[in-house]
Parts: structure tokens; C-alpha cells; sequence
């Protein structure tokens, strides 16, 4: 299992430069004149830098004497105003540089999220939810620190370093010739060494991604895991995870670390050369002590730009790697969306629906057809029930007239028009529903309820809360509606999390319900009553119905009859028992049951 990890992480494609990074200059380029602030500070502060060495060399050269007093003074002063420029400058640069680090990140953050919440559900159906919320989270952090204190960095040394080797050039030609054949001691390594930090960031994220994608979904199910004592190896298989983990971020740890040793040990070596010959330089009178000492600062200034670039590519190479992964997100595609000049429902909207020769298969499983020229019409104000085995096809109605899922053939309509020609805020904004395994969210009952419409008064939640016999277990609470139901409802039994969904779609007060076992998980006492409430809900509108329970649907307007996607029956239930062997075996065993 712990090998799983590693498997996922290098079974990824990786970026082999930093074109990922340019996906965001999107979200760059809309704070242009923060970045103009911050570069102007920047070069005020590199430039306040760089003229230190110019006065170190005058002041040795002229010499410490008393005669040259006034004019010392006059070079201190004028440093505590190149001071004062950088103390500025480095400020007014830190917080800008800063700023848009956490501004990007927001915005990169709400735009993934937007894009995640528009993709369909079939993408979640093959991907851990954990490693979605990791790149959501700890992927963009890394980004984060990119354009932030990275940036910062980055940008402060680069100025830097092309302004100290400018000042080489000019203070001393022939030393800055021997300097360049440094160089590419200093870039080659870099070049070439780095895509093999990239290459392990990538991975190392990866990793992390997988493990974190483990705990959570074994955290949802805790109680599964302890049900059948599985603490300790769940416990060891995350623990061979953590270590897989650390031993892909060691890796990395150590290749930036040959990389720093290799640029920080040429560098300063050179420097060392430098003064070696500089002093020779000297002794032949070629040029002055303060010469050398003004292209020694430049060199140090340039050699410690050059190690501080070195470390930053690192980070780069991280943040390279995140933006890889959110580049996957951004880029996935939703397998529906709405047209690009969608119809409009009438309003208001009345609720017929038609399936007309409608077929559909799983792209997973396309060798099984679901569903097989399914027909049918439902009238506004029309309950109809839909009932077969296991399997039969049942659920997916729902999801093909939500368009989740798109027939392979036929067309299914809503008032007469094609869903997949409708807005999908517009289609399922008159559709109301109720899952046989709902779901509840952190937050409060009032919250929950809510969601069906969520500018809905205190008065209409309270009131759909009774109507769906909520408030039977609400109004007994301490904190009533505002009482905290934990992640998924966890507080709640089963039959509570129904009647909370069912009371969402009465608020919702959509003009088309479906229920798909709406009342599986309520007690006899409570299935009666919210079977009273639904029969309240459901007068005016369109109410198509899943039931294994024959009981629970025998007075619905018609009942369809699925087996293996086909529909082999449609009647009320005295019909239904008279013609339909299926139908008629179902009655049996119930009621007989019964």
C-alpha cells in the first residue's frame, strides 16, 4: 500500500521548465501599477546599495587625515541619505511585493475553487477529493511564498547582481574579464542540476498530495475503520505514507543543497582569485587600493546576489511544480456545461418532462447500456413513481434530466424544451430533489435548509422545517435551528438527514421534486407523517418518485416499471399488478411480506 503513494506521484507527467508560471500572469497583470510601485522601490533601494562602494573608495583613497575631515563628513552624510533612500525603498518594496503575493494567491484560489464547483460530478467520481483540497490549499501556498518573499528576494538580487557587475565593468575592466570566466561555472549548474530539483519537487508534492488524500478519506469513514479494528493498519499504512513523504522531500532537500554548495563554493572561490590577483594588481600600480576595494564589494555584492538567486530557483522550481498541478485543475474541462447562447424557460416554468427514445451508457462502462428507449411524459402536477430491481436504471433518470449525464440518443424536455439547450442554472434551478443518501453540511440546521434557497426569510425555513417534521427534533435542541450539526451531519440519525433534505426542497419550492427513496431511512411513525407533508409538496407539481417500497408509491398518478434499463411496464398500481409479471411478483413478496 505504501508503495501506492510513490506510484501516484511519478505516474504524473512532470514539467520539464517554468511554463506553468506563465499561466499566471493572468492574475499578475491586472495589479500593473502595484508592480510598477514595487519596482520603482526596488531600483531606488538597489541603486542606494550600489553606491557604497564608490564611497568606500574614495574615502581610502583620499586617506584618514585631518586635513580631508570636512570632506569625510561630507561622504557620511551623504551615506545616512543613501541609507534613508534604502530603508525606503526596501520597505515601501517589501509590503508591495508582499501584497501581491497574497492578493495573486487569492485570486488563483477563488478561480480554482469557481472552476471546481463547475465541473461535473463524473470528475470526482476518479479523483481523491483530498488531493483536489491539497492543490487547492498547499499547492497555492507554495505559490504564494513564490510571488511573495520569493519574489522579494529574487527581484532584490537580480537588480543587484546586473548592477554590480555593470560597476566590475566599469571600476575595473580587465579583473571583471577575469571574474566572467567564473560564470559559467555558476549557470551550468544551475541549468543543468535544476530540472532535477524541479523533476523531485514535483513528485515530493505529489506524494504529500496522496498521503493527504489517504487521511482524509479514511478520517470520513472512522467509524467504518474501527467497526472492523482496522486502527492499526490504517495507522501504518499513513505512517509508510508520512515517511514516503519525507523521503520525496529529502531527496529534493538534498539536491538543493548540492546545487547551493556547488554556486556558493564557485562563487566566493572566484572572489578569493579576485583579491589574489587585485593585490598583484596593486603592487604593480596598475590601479589604487580603493579601486580594488570598490570592485571587491562589487564582486562580493554580485557573488552573494548570484548564491541568493541560487536558493530562489529552488523555490521557483516549487512553485513551478504547483502551478503544474493547478494547471491540471484549471484545464480540466466540465463533460457539460451550459450552451454558449442557452434557451430560457418560460416563467412560469410548469414542469412537464419527456423522455423521448432516450438511451445512455457509462463512459467507463460502455460496453453495459443503462438505460434502452426510455419514453415517457410527465404532466405538471403528476406523480410519477419509478420502481424495479437494483440496478434496473432508476437513478440515473434523475441524473440524465439534471443533465449530470448526457443521453448517447434521445431527448429529454422540460416545458418542451431541450435540457441540454437550457442554462444548467436555469434547468436545475427548477428542479428540487431529495437522495436517498443526502447530504448534510458543517454548519447549522437553519444552514442546511437554507441551501435550497438560500435568500429565504427565518419564517420560510421554519416553516418548510415543519412541514418536512424537522422541527419534531429541532425546537427540543438548546440552540433549536442554530444548533451545529458537525462534518456530514455526523449528530444526526438517518432519518433526520431525509427529513432535513426533504425540508430543503420544500424551501426550494422548485416546480419539478424528485425523491429517490425519500423516506428509506425514517421509522414507520415518521414515514407517515412525511409522507402527509409530501403529499402537500408534491400538489402542483411535476413528482417523479423512486421507490423500492411499493407502499410507499401505490397512489401515485402512474408507475414505470424499469428491469435492465427498459421499461417494461407503465399503469397505476391495479393495472400494474394485472399486466406487469414483474410488477405483480414485486406486490407479491411486499405486501405479502407485509
Amino acid at each position: 500500500m505504501s508503495n501506492s503513494f510513490e506510484k501516484e506521484a511519478k505516474s504524473r507527467a512532470k514539467t520539464k521548465n517554468l511554463r506553468p508560471l506563465v499561466r499566471l500572469l493572468p492574475f499578475i497583470m491586472k495589479y500593473r501599477w502595484q508592480m510598477v510601485i514595487a519596482l520603482i522601490a526596488l531600483l531606488v533601494a538597489s541603486v542606494a546599495t550600489l553606491v557604497v562602494p564608490i564611497a568606500v573608495r574614495r574615502v581610502l583613497d583620499n586617506g584618514f587625515s585631518t586635513e580631508n575631515a570636512n570632506l569625510i563628513n561630507q561622504y557620511f552624510l551623504g551615506m545616512f541619505a543613501v541609507v534613508a533612500a534604502l530603508a525606503t525603498g526596501s520597505a515601501v518594496r517589501f509590503y508591495y511585493v508582499m501584497w501581491l503575493g497574497e492578493r495573486i494567491v487569492a485570486d488563483v484560489r477563488d478561480a480554482l475553487f469557481r472552476h471546481l464547483m463547475e465541473l461535473t460530478p463524473s470528475f470526482y467520481e476518479s479523483q481523491k477529493t483530498g488531493e483536489v483540497v491539497s492543490r487547492l490549499t498547499a499547492d497555492t501556498t507554495q505559490i504564494k511564498s513564490a510571488f511573495s518573499s520569493t519574489a522579494s528576494i529574487a527581484l532584490r538580487n537580480l537588480v543587484t547582481l546586473i548592477g554590480a557587475l555593470a560597476m566590475m565593468i566599469y571600476t575595473s575592466p580587465r579583473m571583471s574579464g577575469l571574474a566572467a570566466l567564473a560564470i559559467p561555472a555558476v549557470v551550468l549548474p544551475l541549468v543543468f542540476y535544476g530540472r532535477r530539483v524541479r523533476a523531485l519537487s514535483r513528485t515530493a508534492q505529489d506524494t504529500l498530495a496522496s498521503s493527504a488524500a489517504f487521511a482524509q478519506e479514511r478520517l470520513s469513514g472512522i467509524q467504518a475503520i474501527q467497526s472492523n479494528t482496522q486502527e492499526k493498519a490504517t495507522t501504518s499504512t499513513f505512517a509508510a505514507a508520512t515517511i514516503q513523504a519525507f523521503q520525496a522531500a529529502q531527496s529534493r532537500t538534498f539536491a538543493r543543497s548540492i546545487l547551493t554548495f556547488a554556486i556558493i563554493s564557485v562563487s566566493l572561490g572566484s572572489i578569493v582569485a579576485l583579491l589574489w590577483f587585485g593585490a598583484h594588481e596593486v603592487l604593480a600600480g596598475r590601479i589604487t587600493g580603493g579601486t580594488l576595494g570598490q570592485f571587491v564589494l562589487y564582486a562580493v555584492f554580485a557573488s552573494s546576489a548570484l548564491g541568493q538567486l541560487s536558493e530562489v530557483w529552488g523555490e521557483v522550481q516549487l512553485a513551478a511544480g504547483a502551478a503544474e498541478r493547478i494547471s491540471e485543475l484549471l484545464d480540466e474541462e466540465p463533460n457539460i456545461a451550459s450552451p454558449p447562447s442557452p434557451m430560457i424557460l418560460p416563467k412560469p416554468v410548469q414542469g412537464a418532462v419527456q423522455f423521448a427514445n432516450v438511451d445512455f451508457r457509462y463512459a467507463a462502462r460502455p460496453e453495459a447500456k443503462v438505460l434502452s428507449d426510455i419514453s415517457f411524459t410527465a404532466t405538471p402536477g403528476e406523480v410519477i413513481a419509478v420502481v424495479g430491481p437494483s440496478g434496473a436504471g432508476k437513478t440515473t433518470l434523475y441524473a440524465l434530466l439534471q443533465r449530470f449525464q448526457e443521453p448517447e440518443k434521445g431527448v429529454i424536455t422540460l416545458d418542451g424544451l431541450d435540457v441540454s439547450k437550457l442554462g444548467l442554472e436555469d434547468l436545475r434551478g427548477a428542479i428540487a430533489t431529495v437522495p436517498q443518501d443526502p447530504t448534510i453540511f458543517s454548519g447549522t440546521i437553519a444552514d442546511n435548509i437554507r441551501l435550497g434557497r438560500p435568500e429565504a426569510s427565518d419564517a420560510d425555513v421554519v416553516a418548510a422545517a415543519k412541514a418536512a417534521r424537522v422541527a419534531e427534533f429541532a425546537e427540543k435542541l438548546p440552540e433549536k435551528y442554530n444548533t451545529l450539526l458537525g462534518e456530514r451531519g455526523i449528530t444526526l440519525s438517518g432519518g433526520q438527514r431525509q427529513r432535513l433534505a426533504i425540508a430543503r426542497a420544500i424551501l426550494r419550492n422548485a416546480p419539478v421534486l424528485l425523491l429517490d427513496e425519500a423516506t428509506s431511512a425514517l421509522d414507520a411513525e415518521s414515514e407517515s407523517l412525511i409522507q402527509e407533508a409530501l403529499e402537500i409538496v408534491t400538489k402542483g407539481r411535476t413528482t417523479l418518485v423512486i421507490a423500492h417500497r411499493l407502499a410507499t408509491v401505490r397512489n401515485a398518478d402512474r408507475i414505470i416499471v424499469l428491469d435492465q434499463g427498459k421499461i417494461v411496464g407503465i399503469g397505476t398500481h391495479a393495472q400494474l399488478v394485472k399486466k406487469s409479471p414483474l410488477y405483480a411478483k414485486l406486490a407479491k413478496l411486499q405486501f405479502t411480506a407485509q
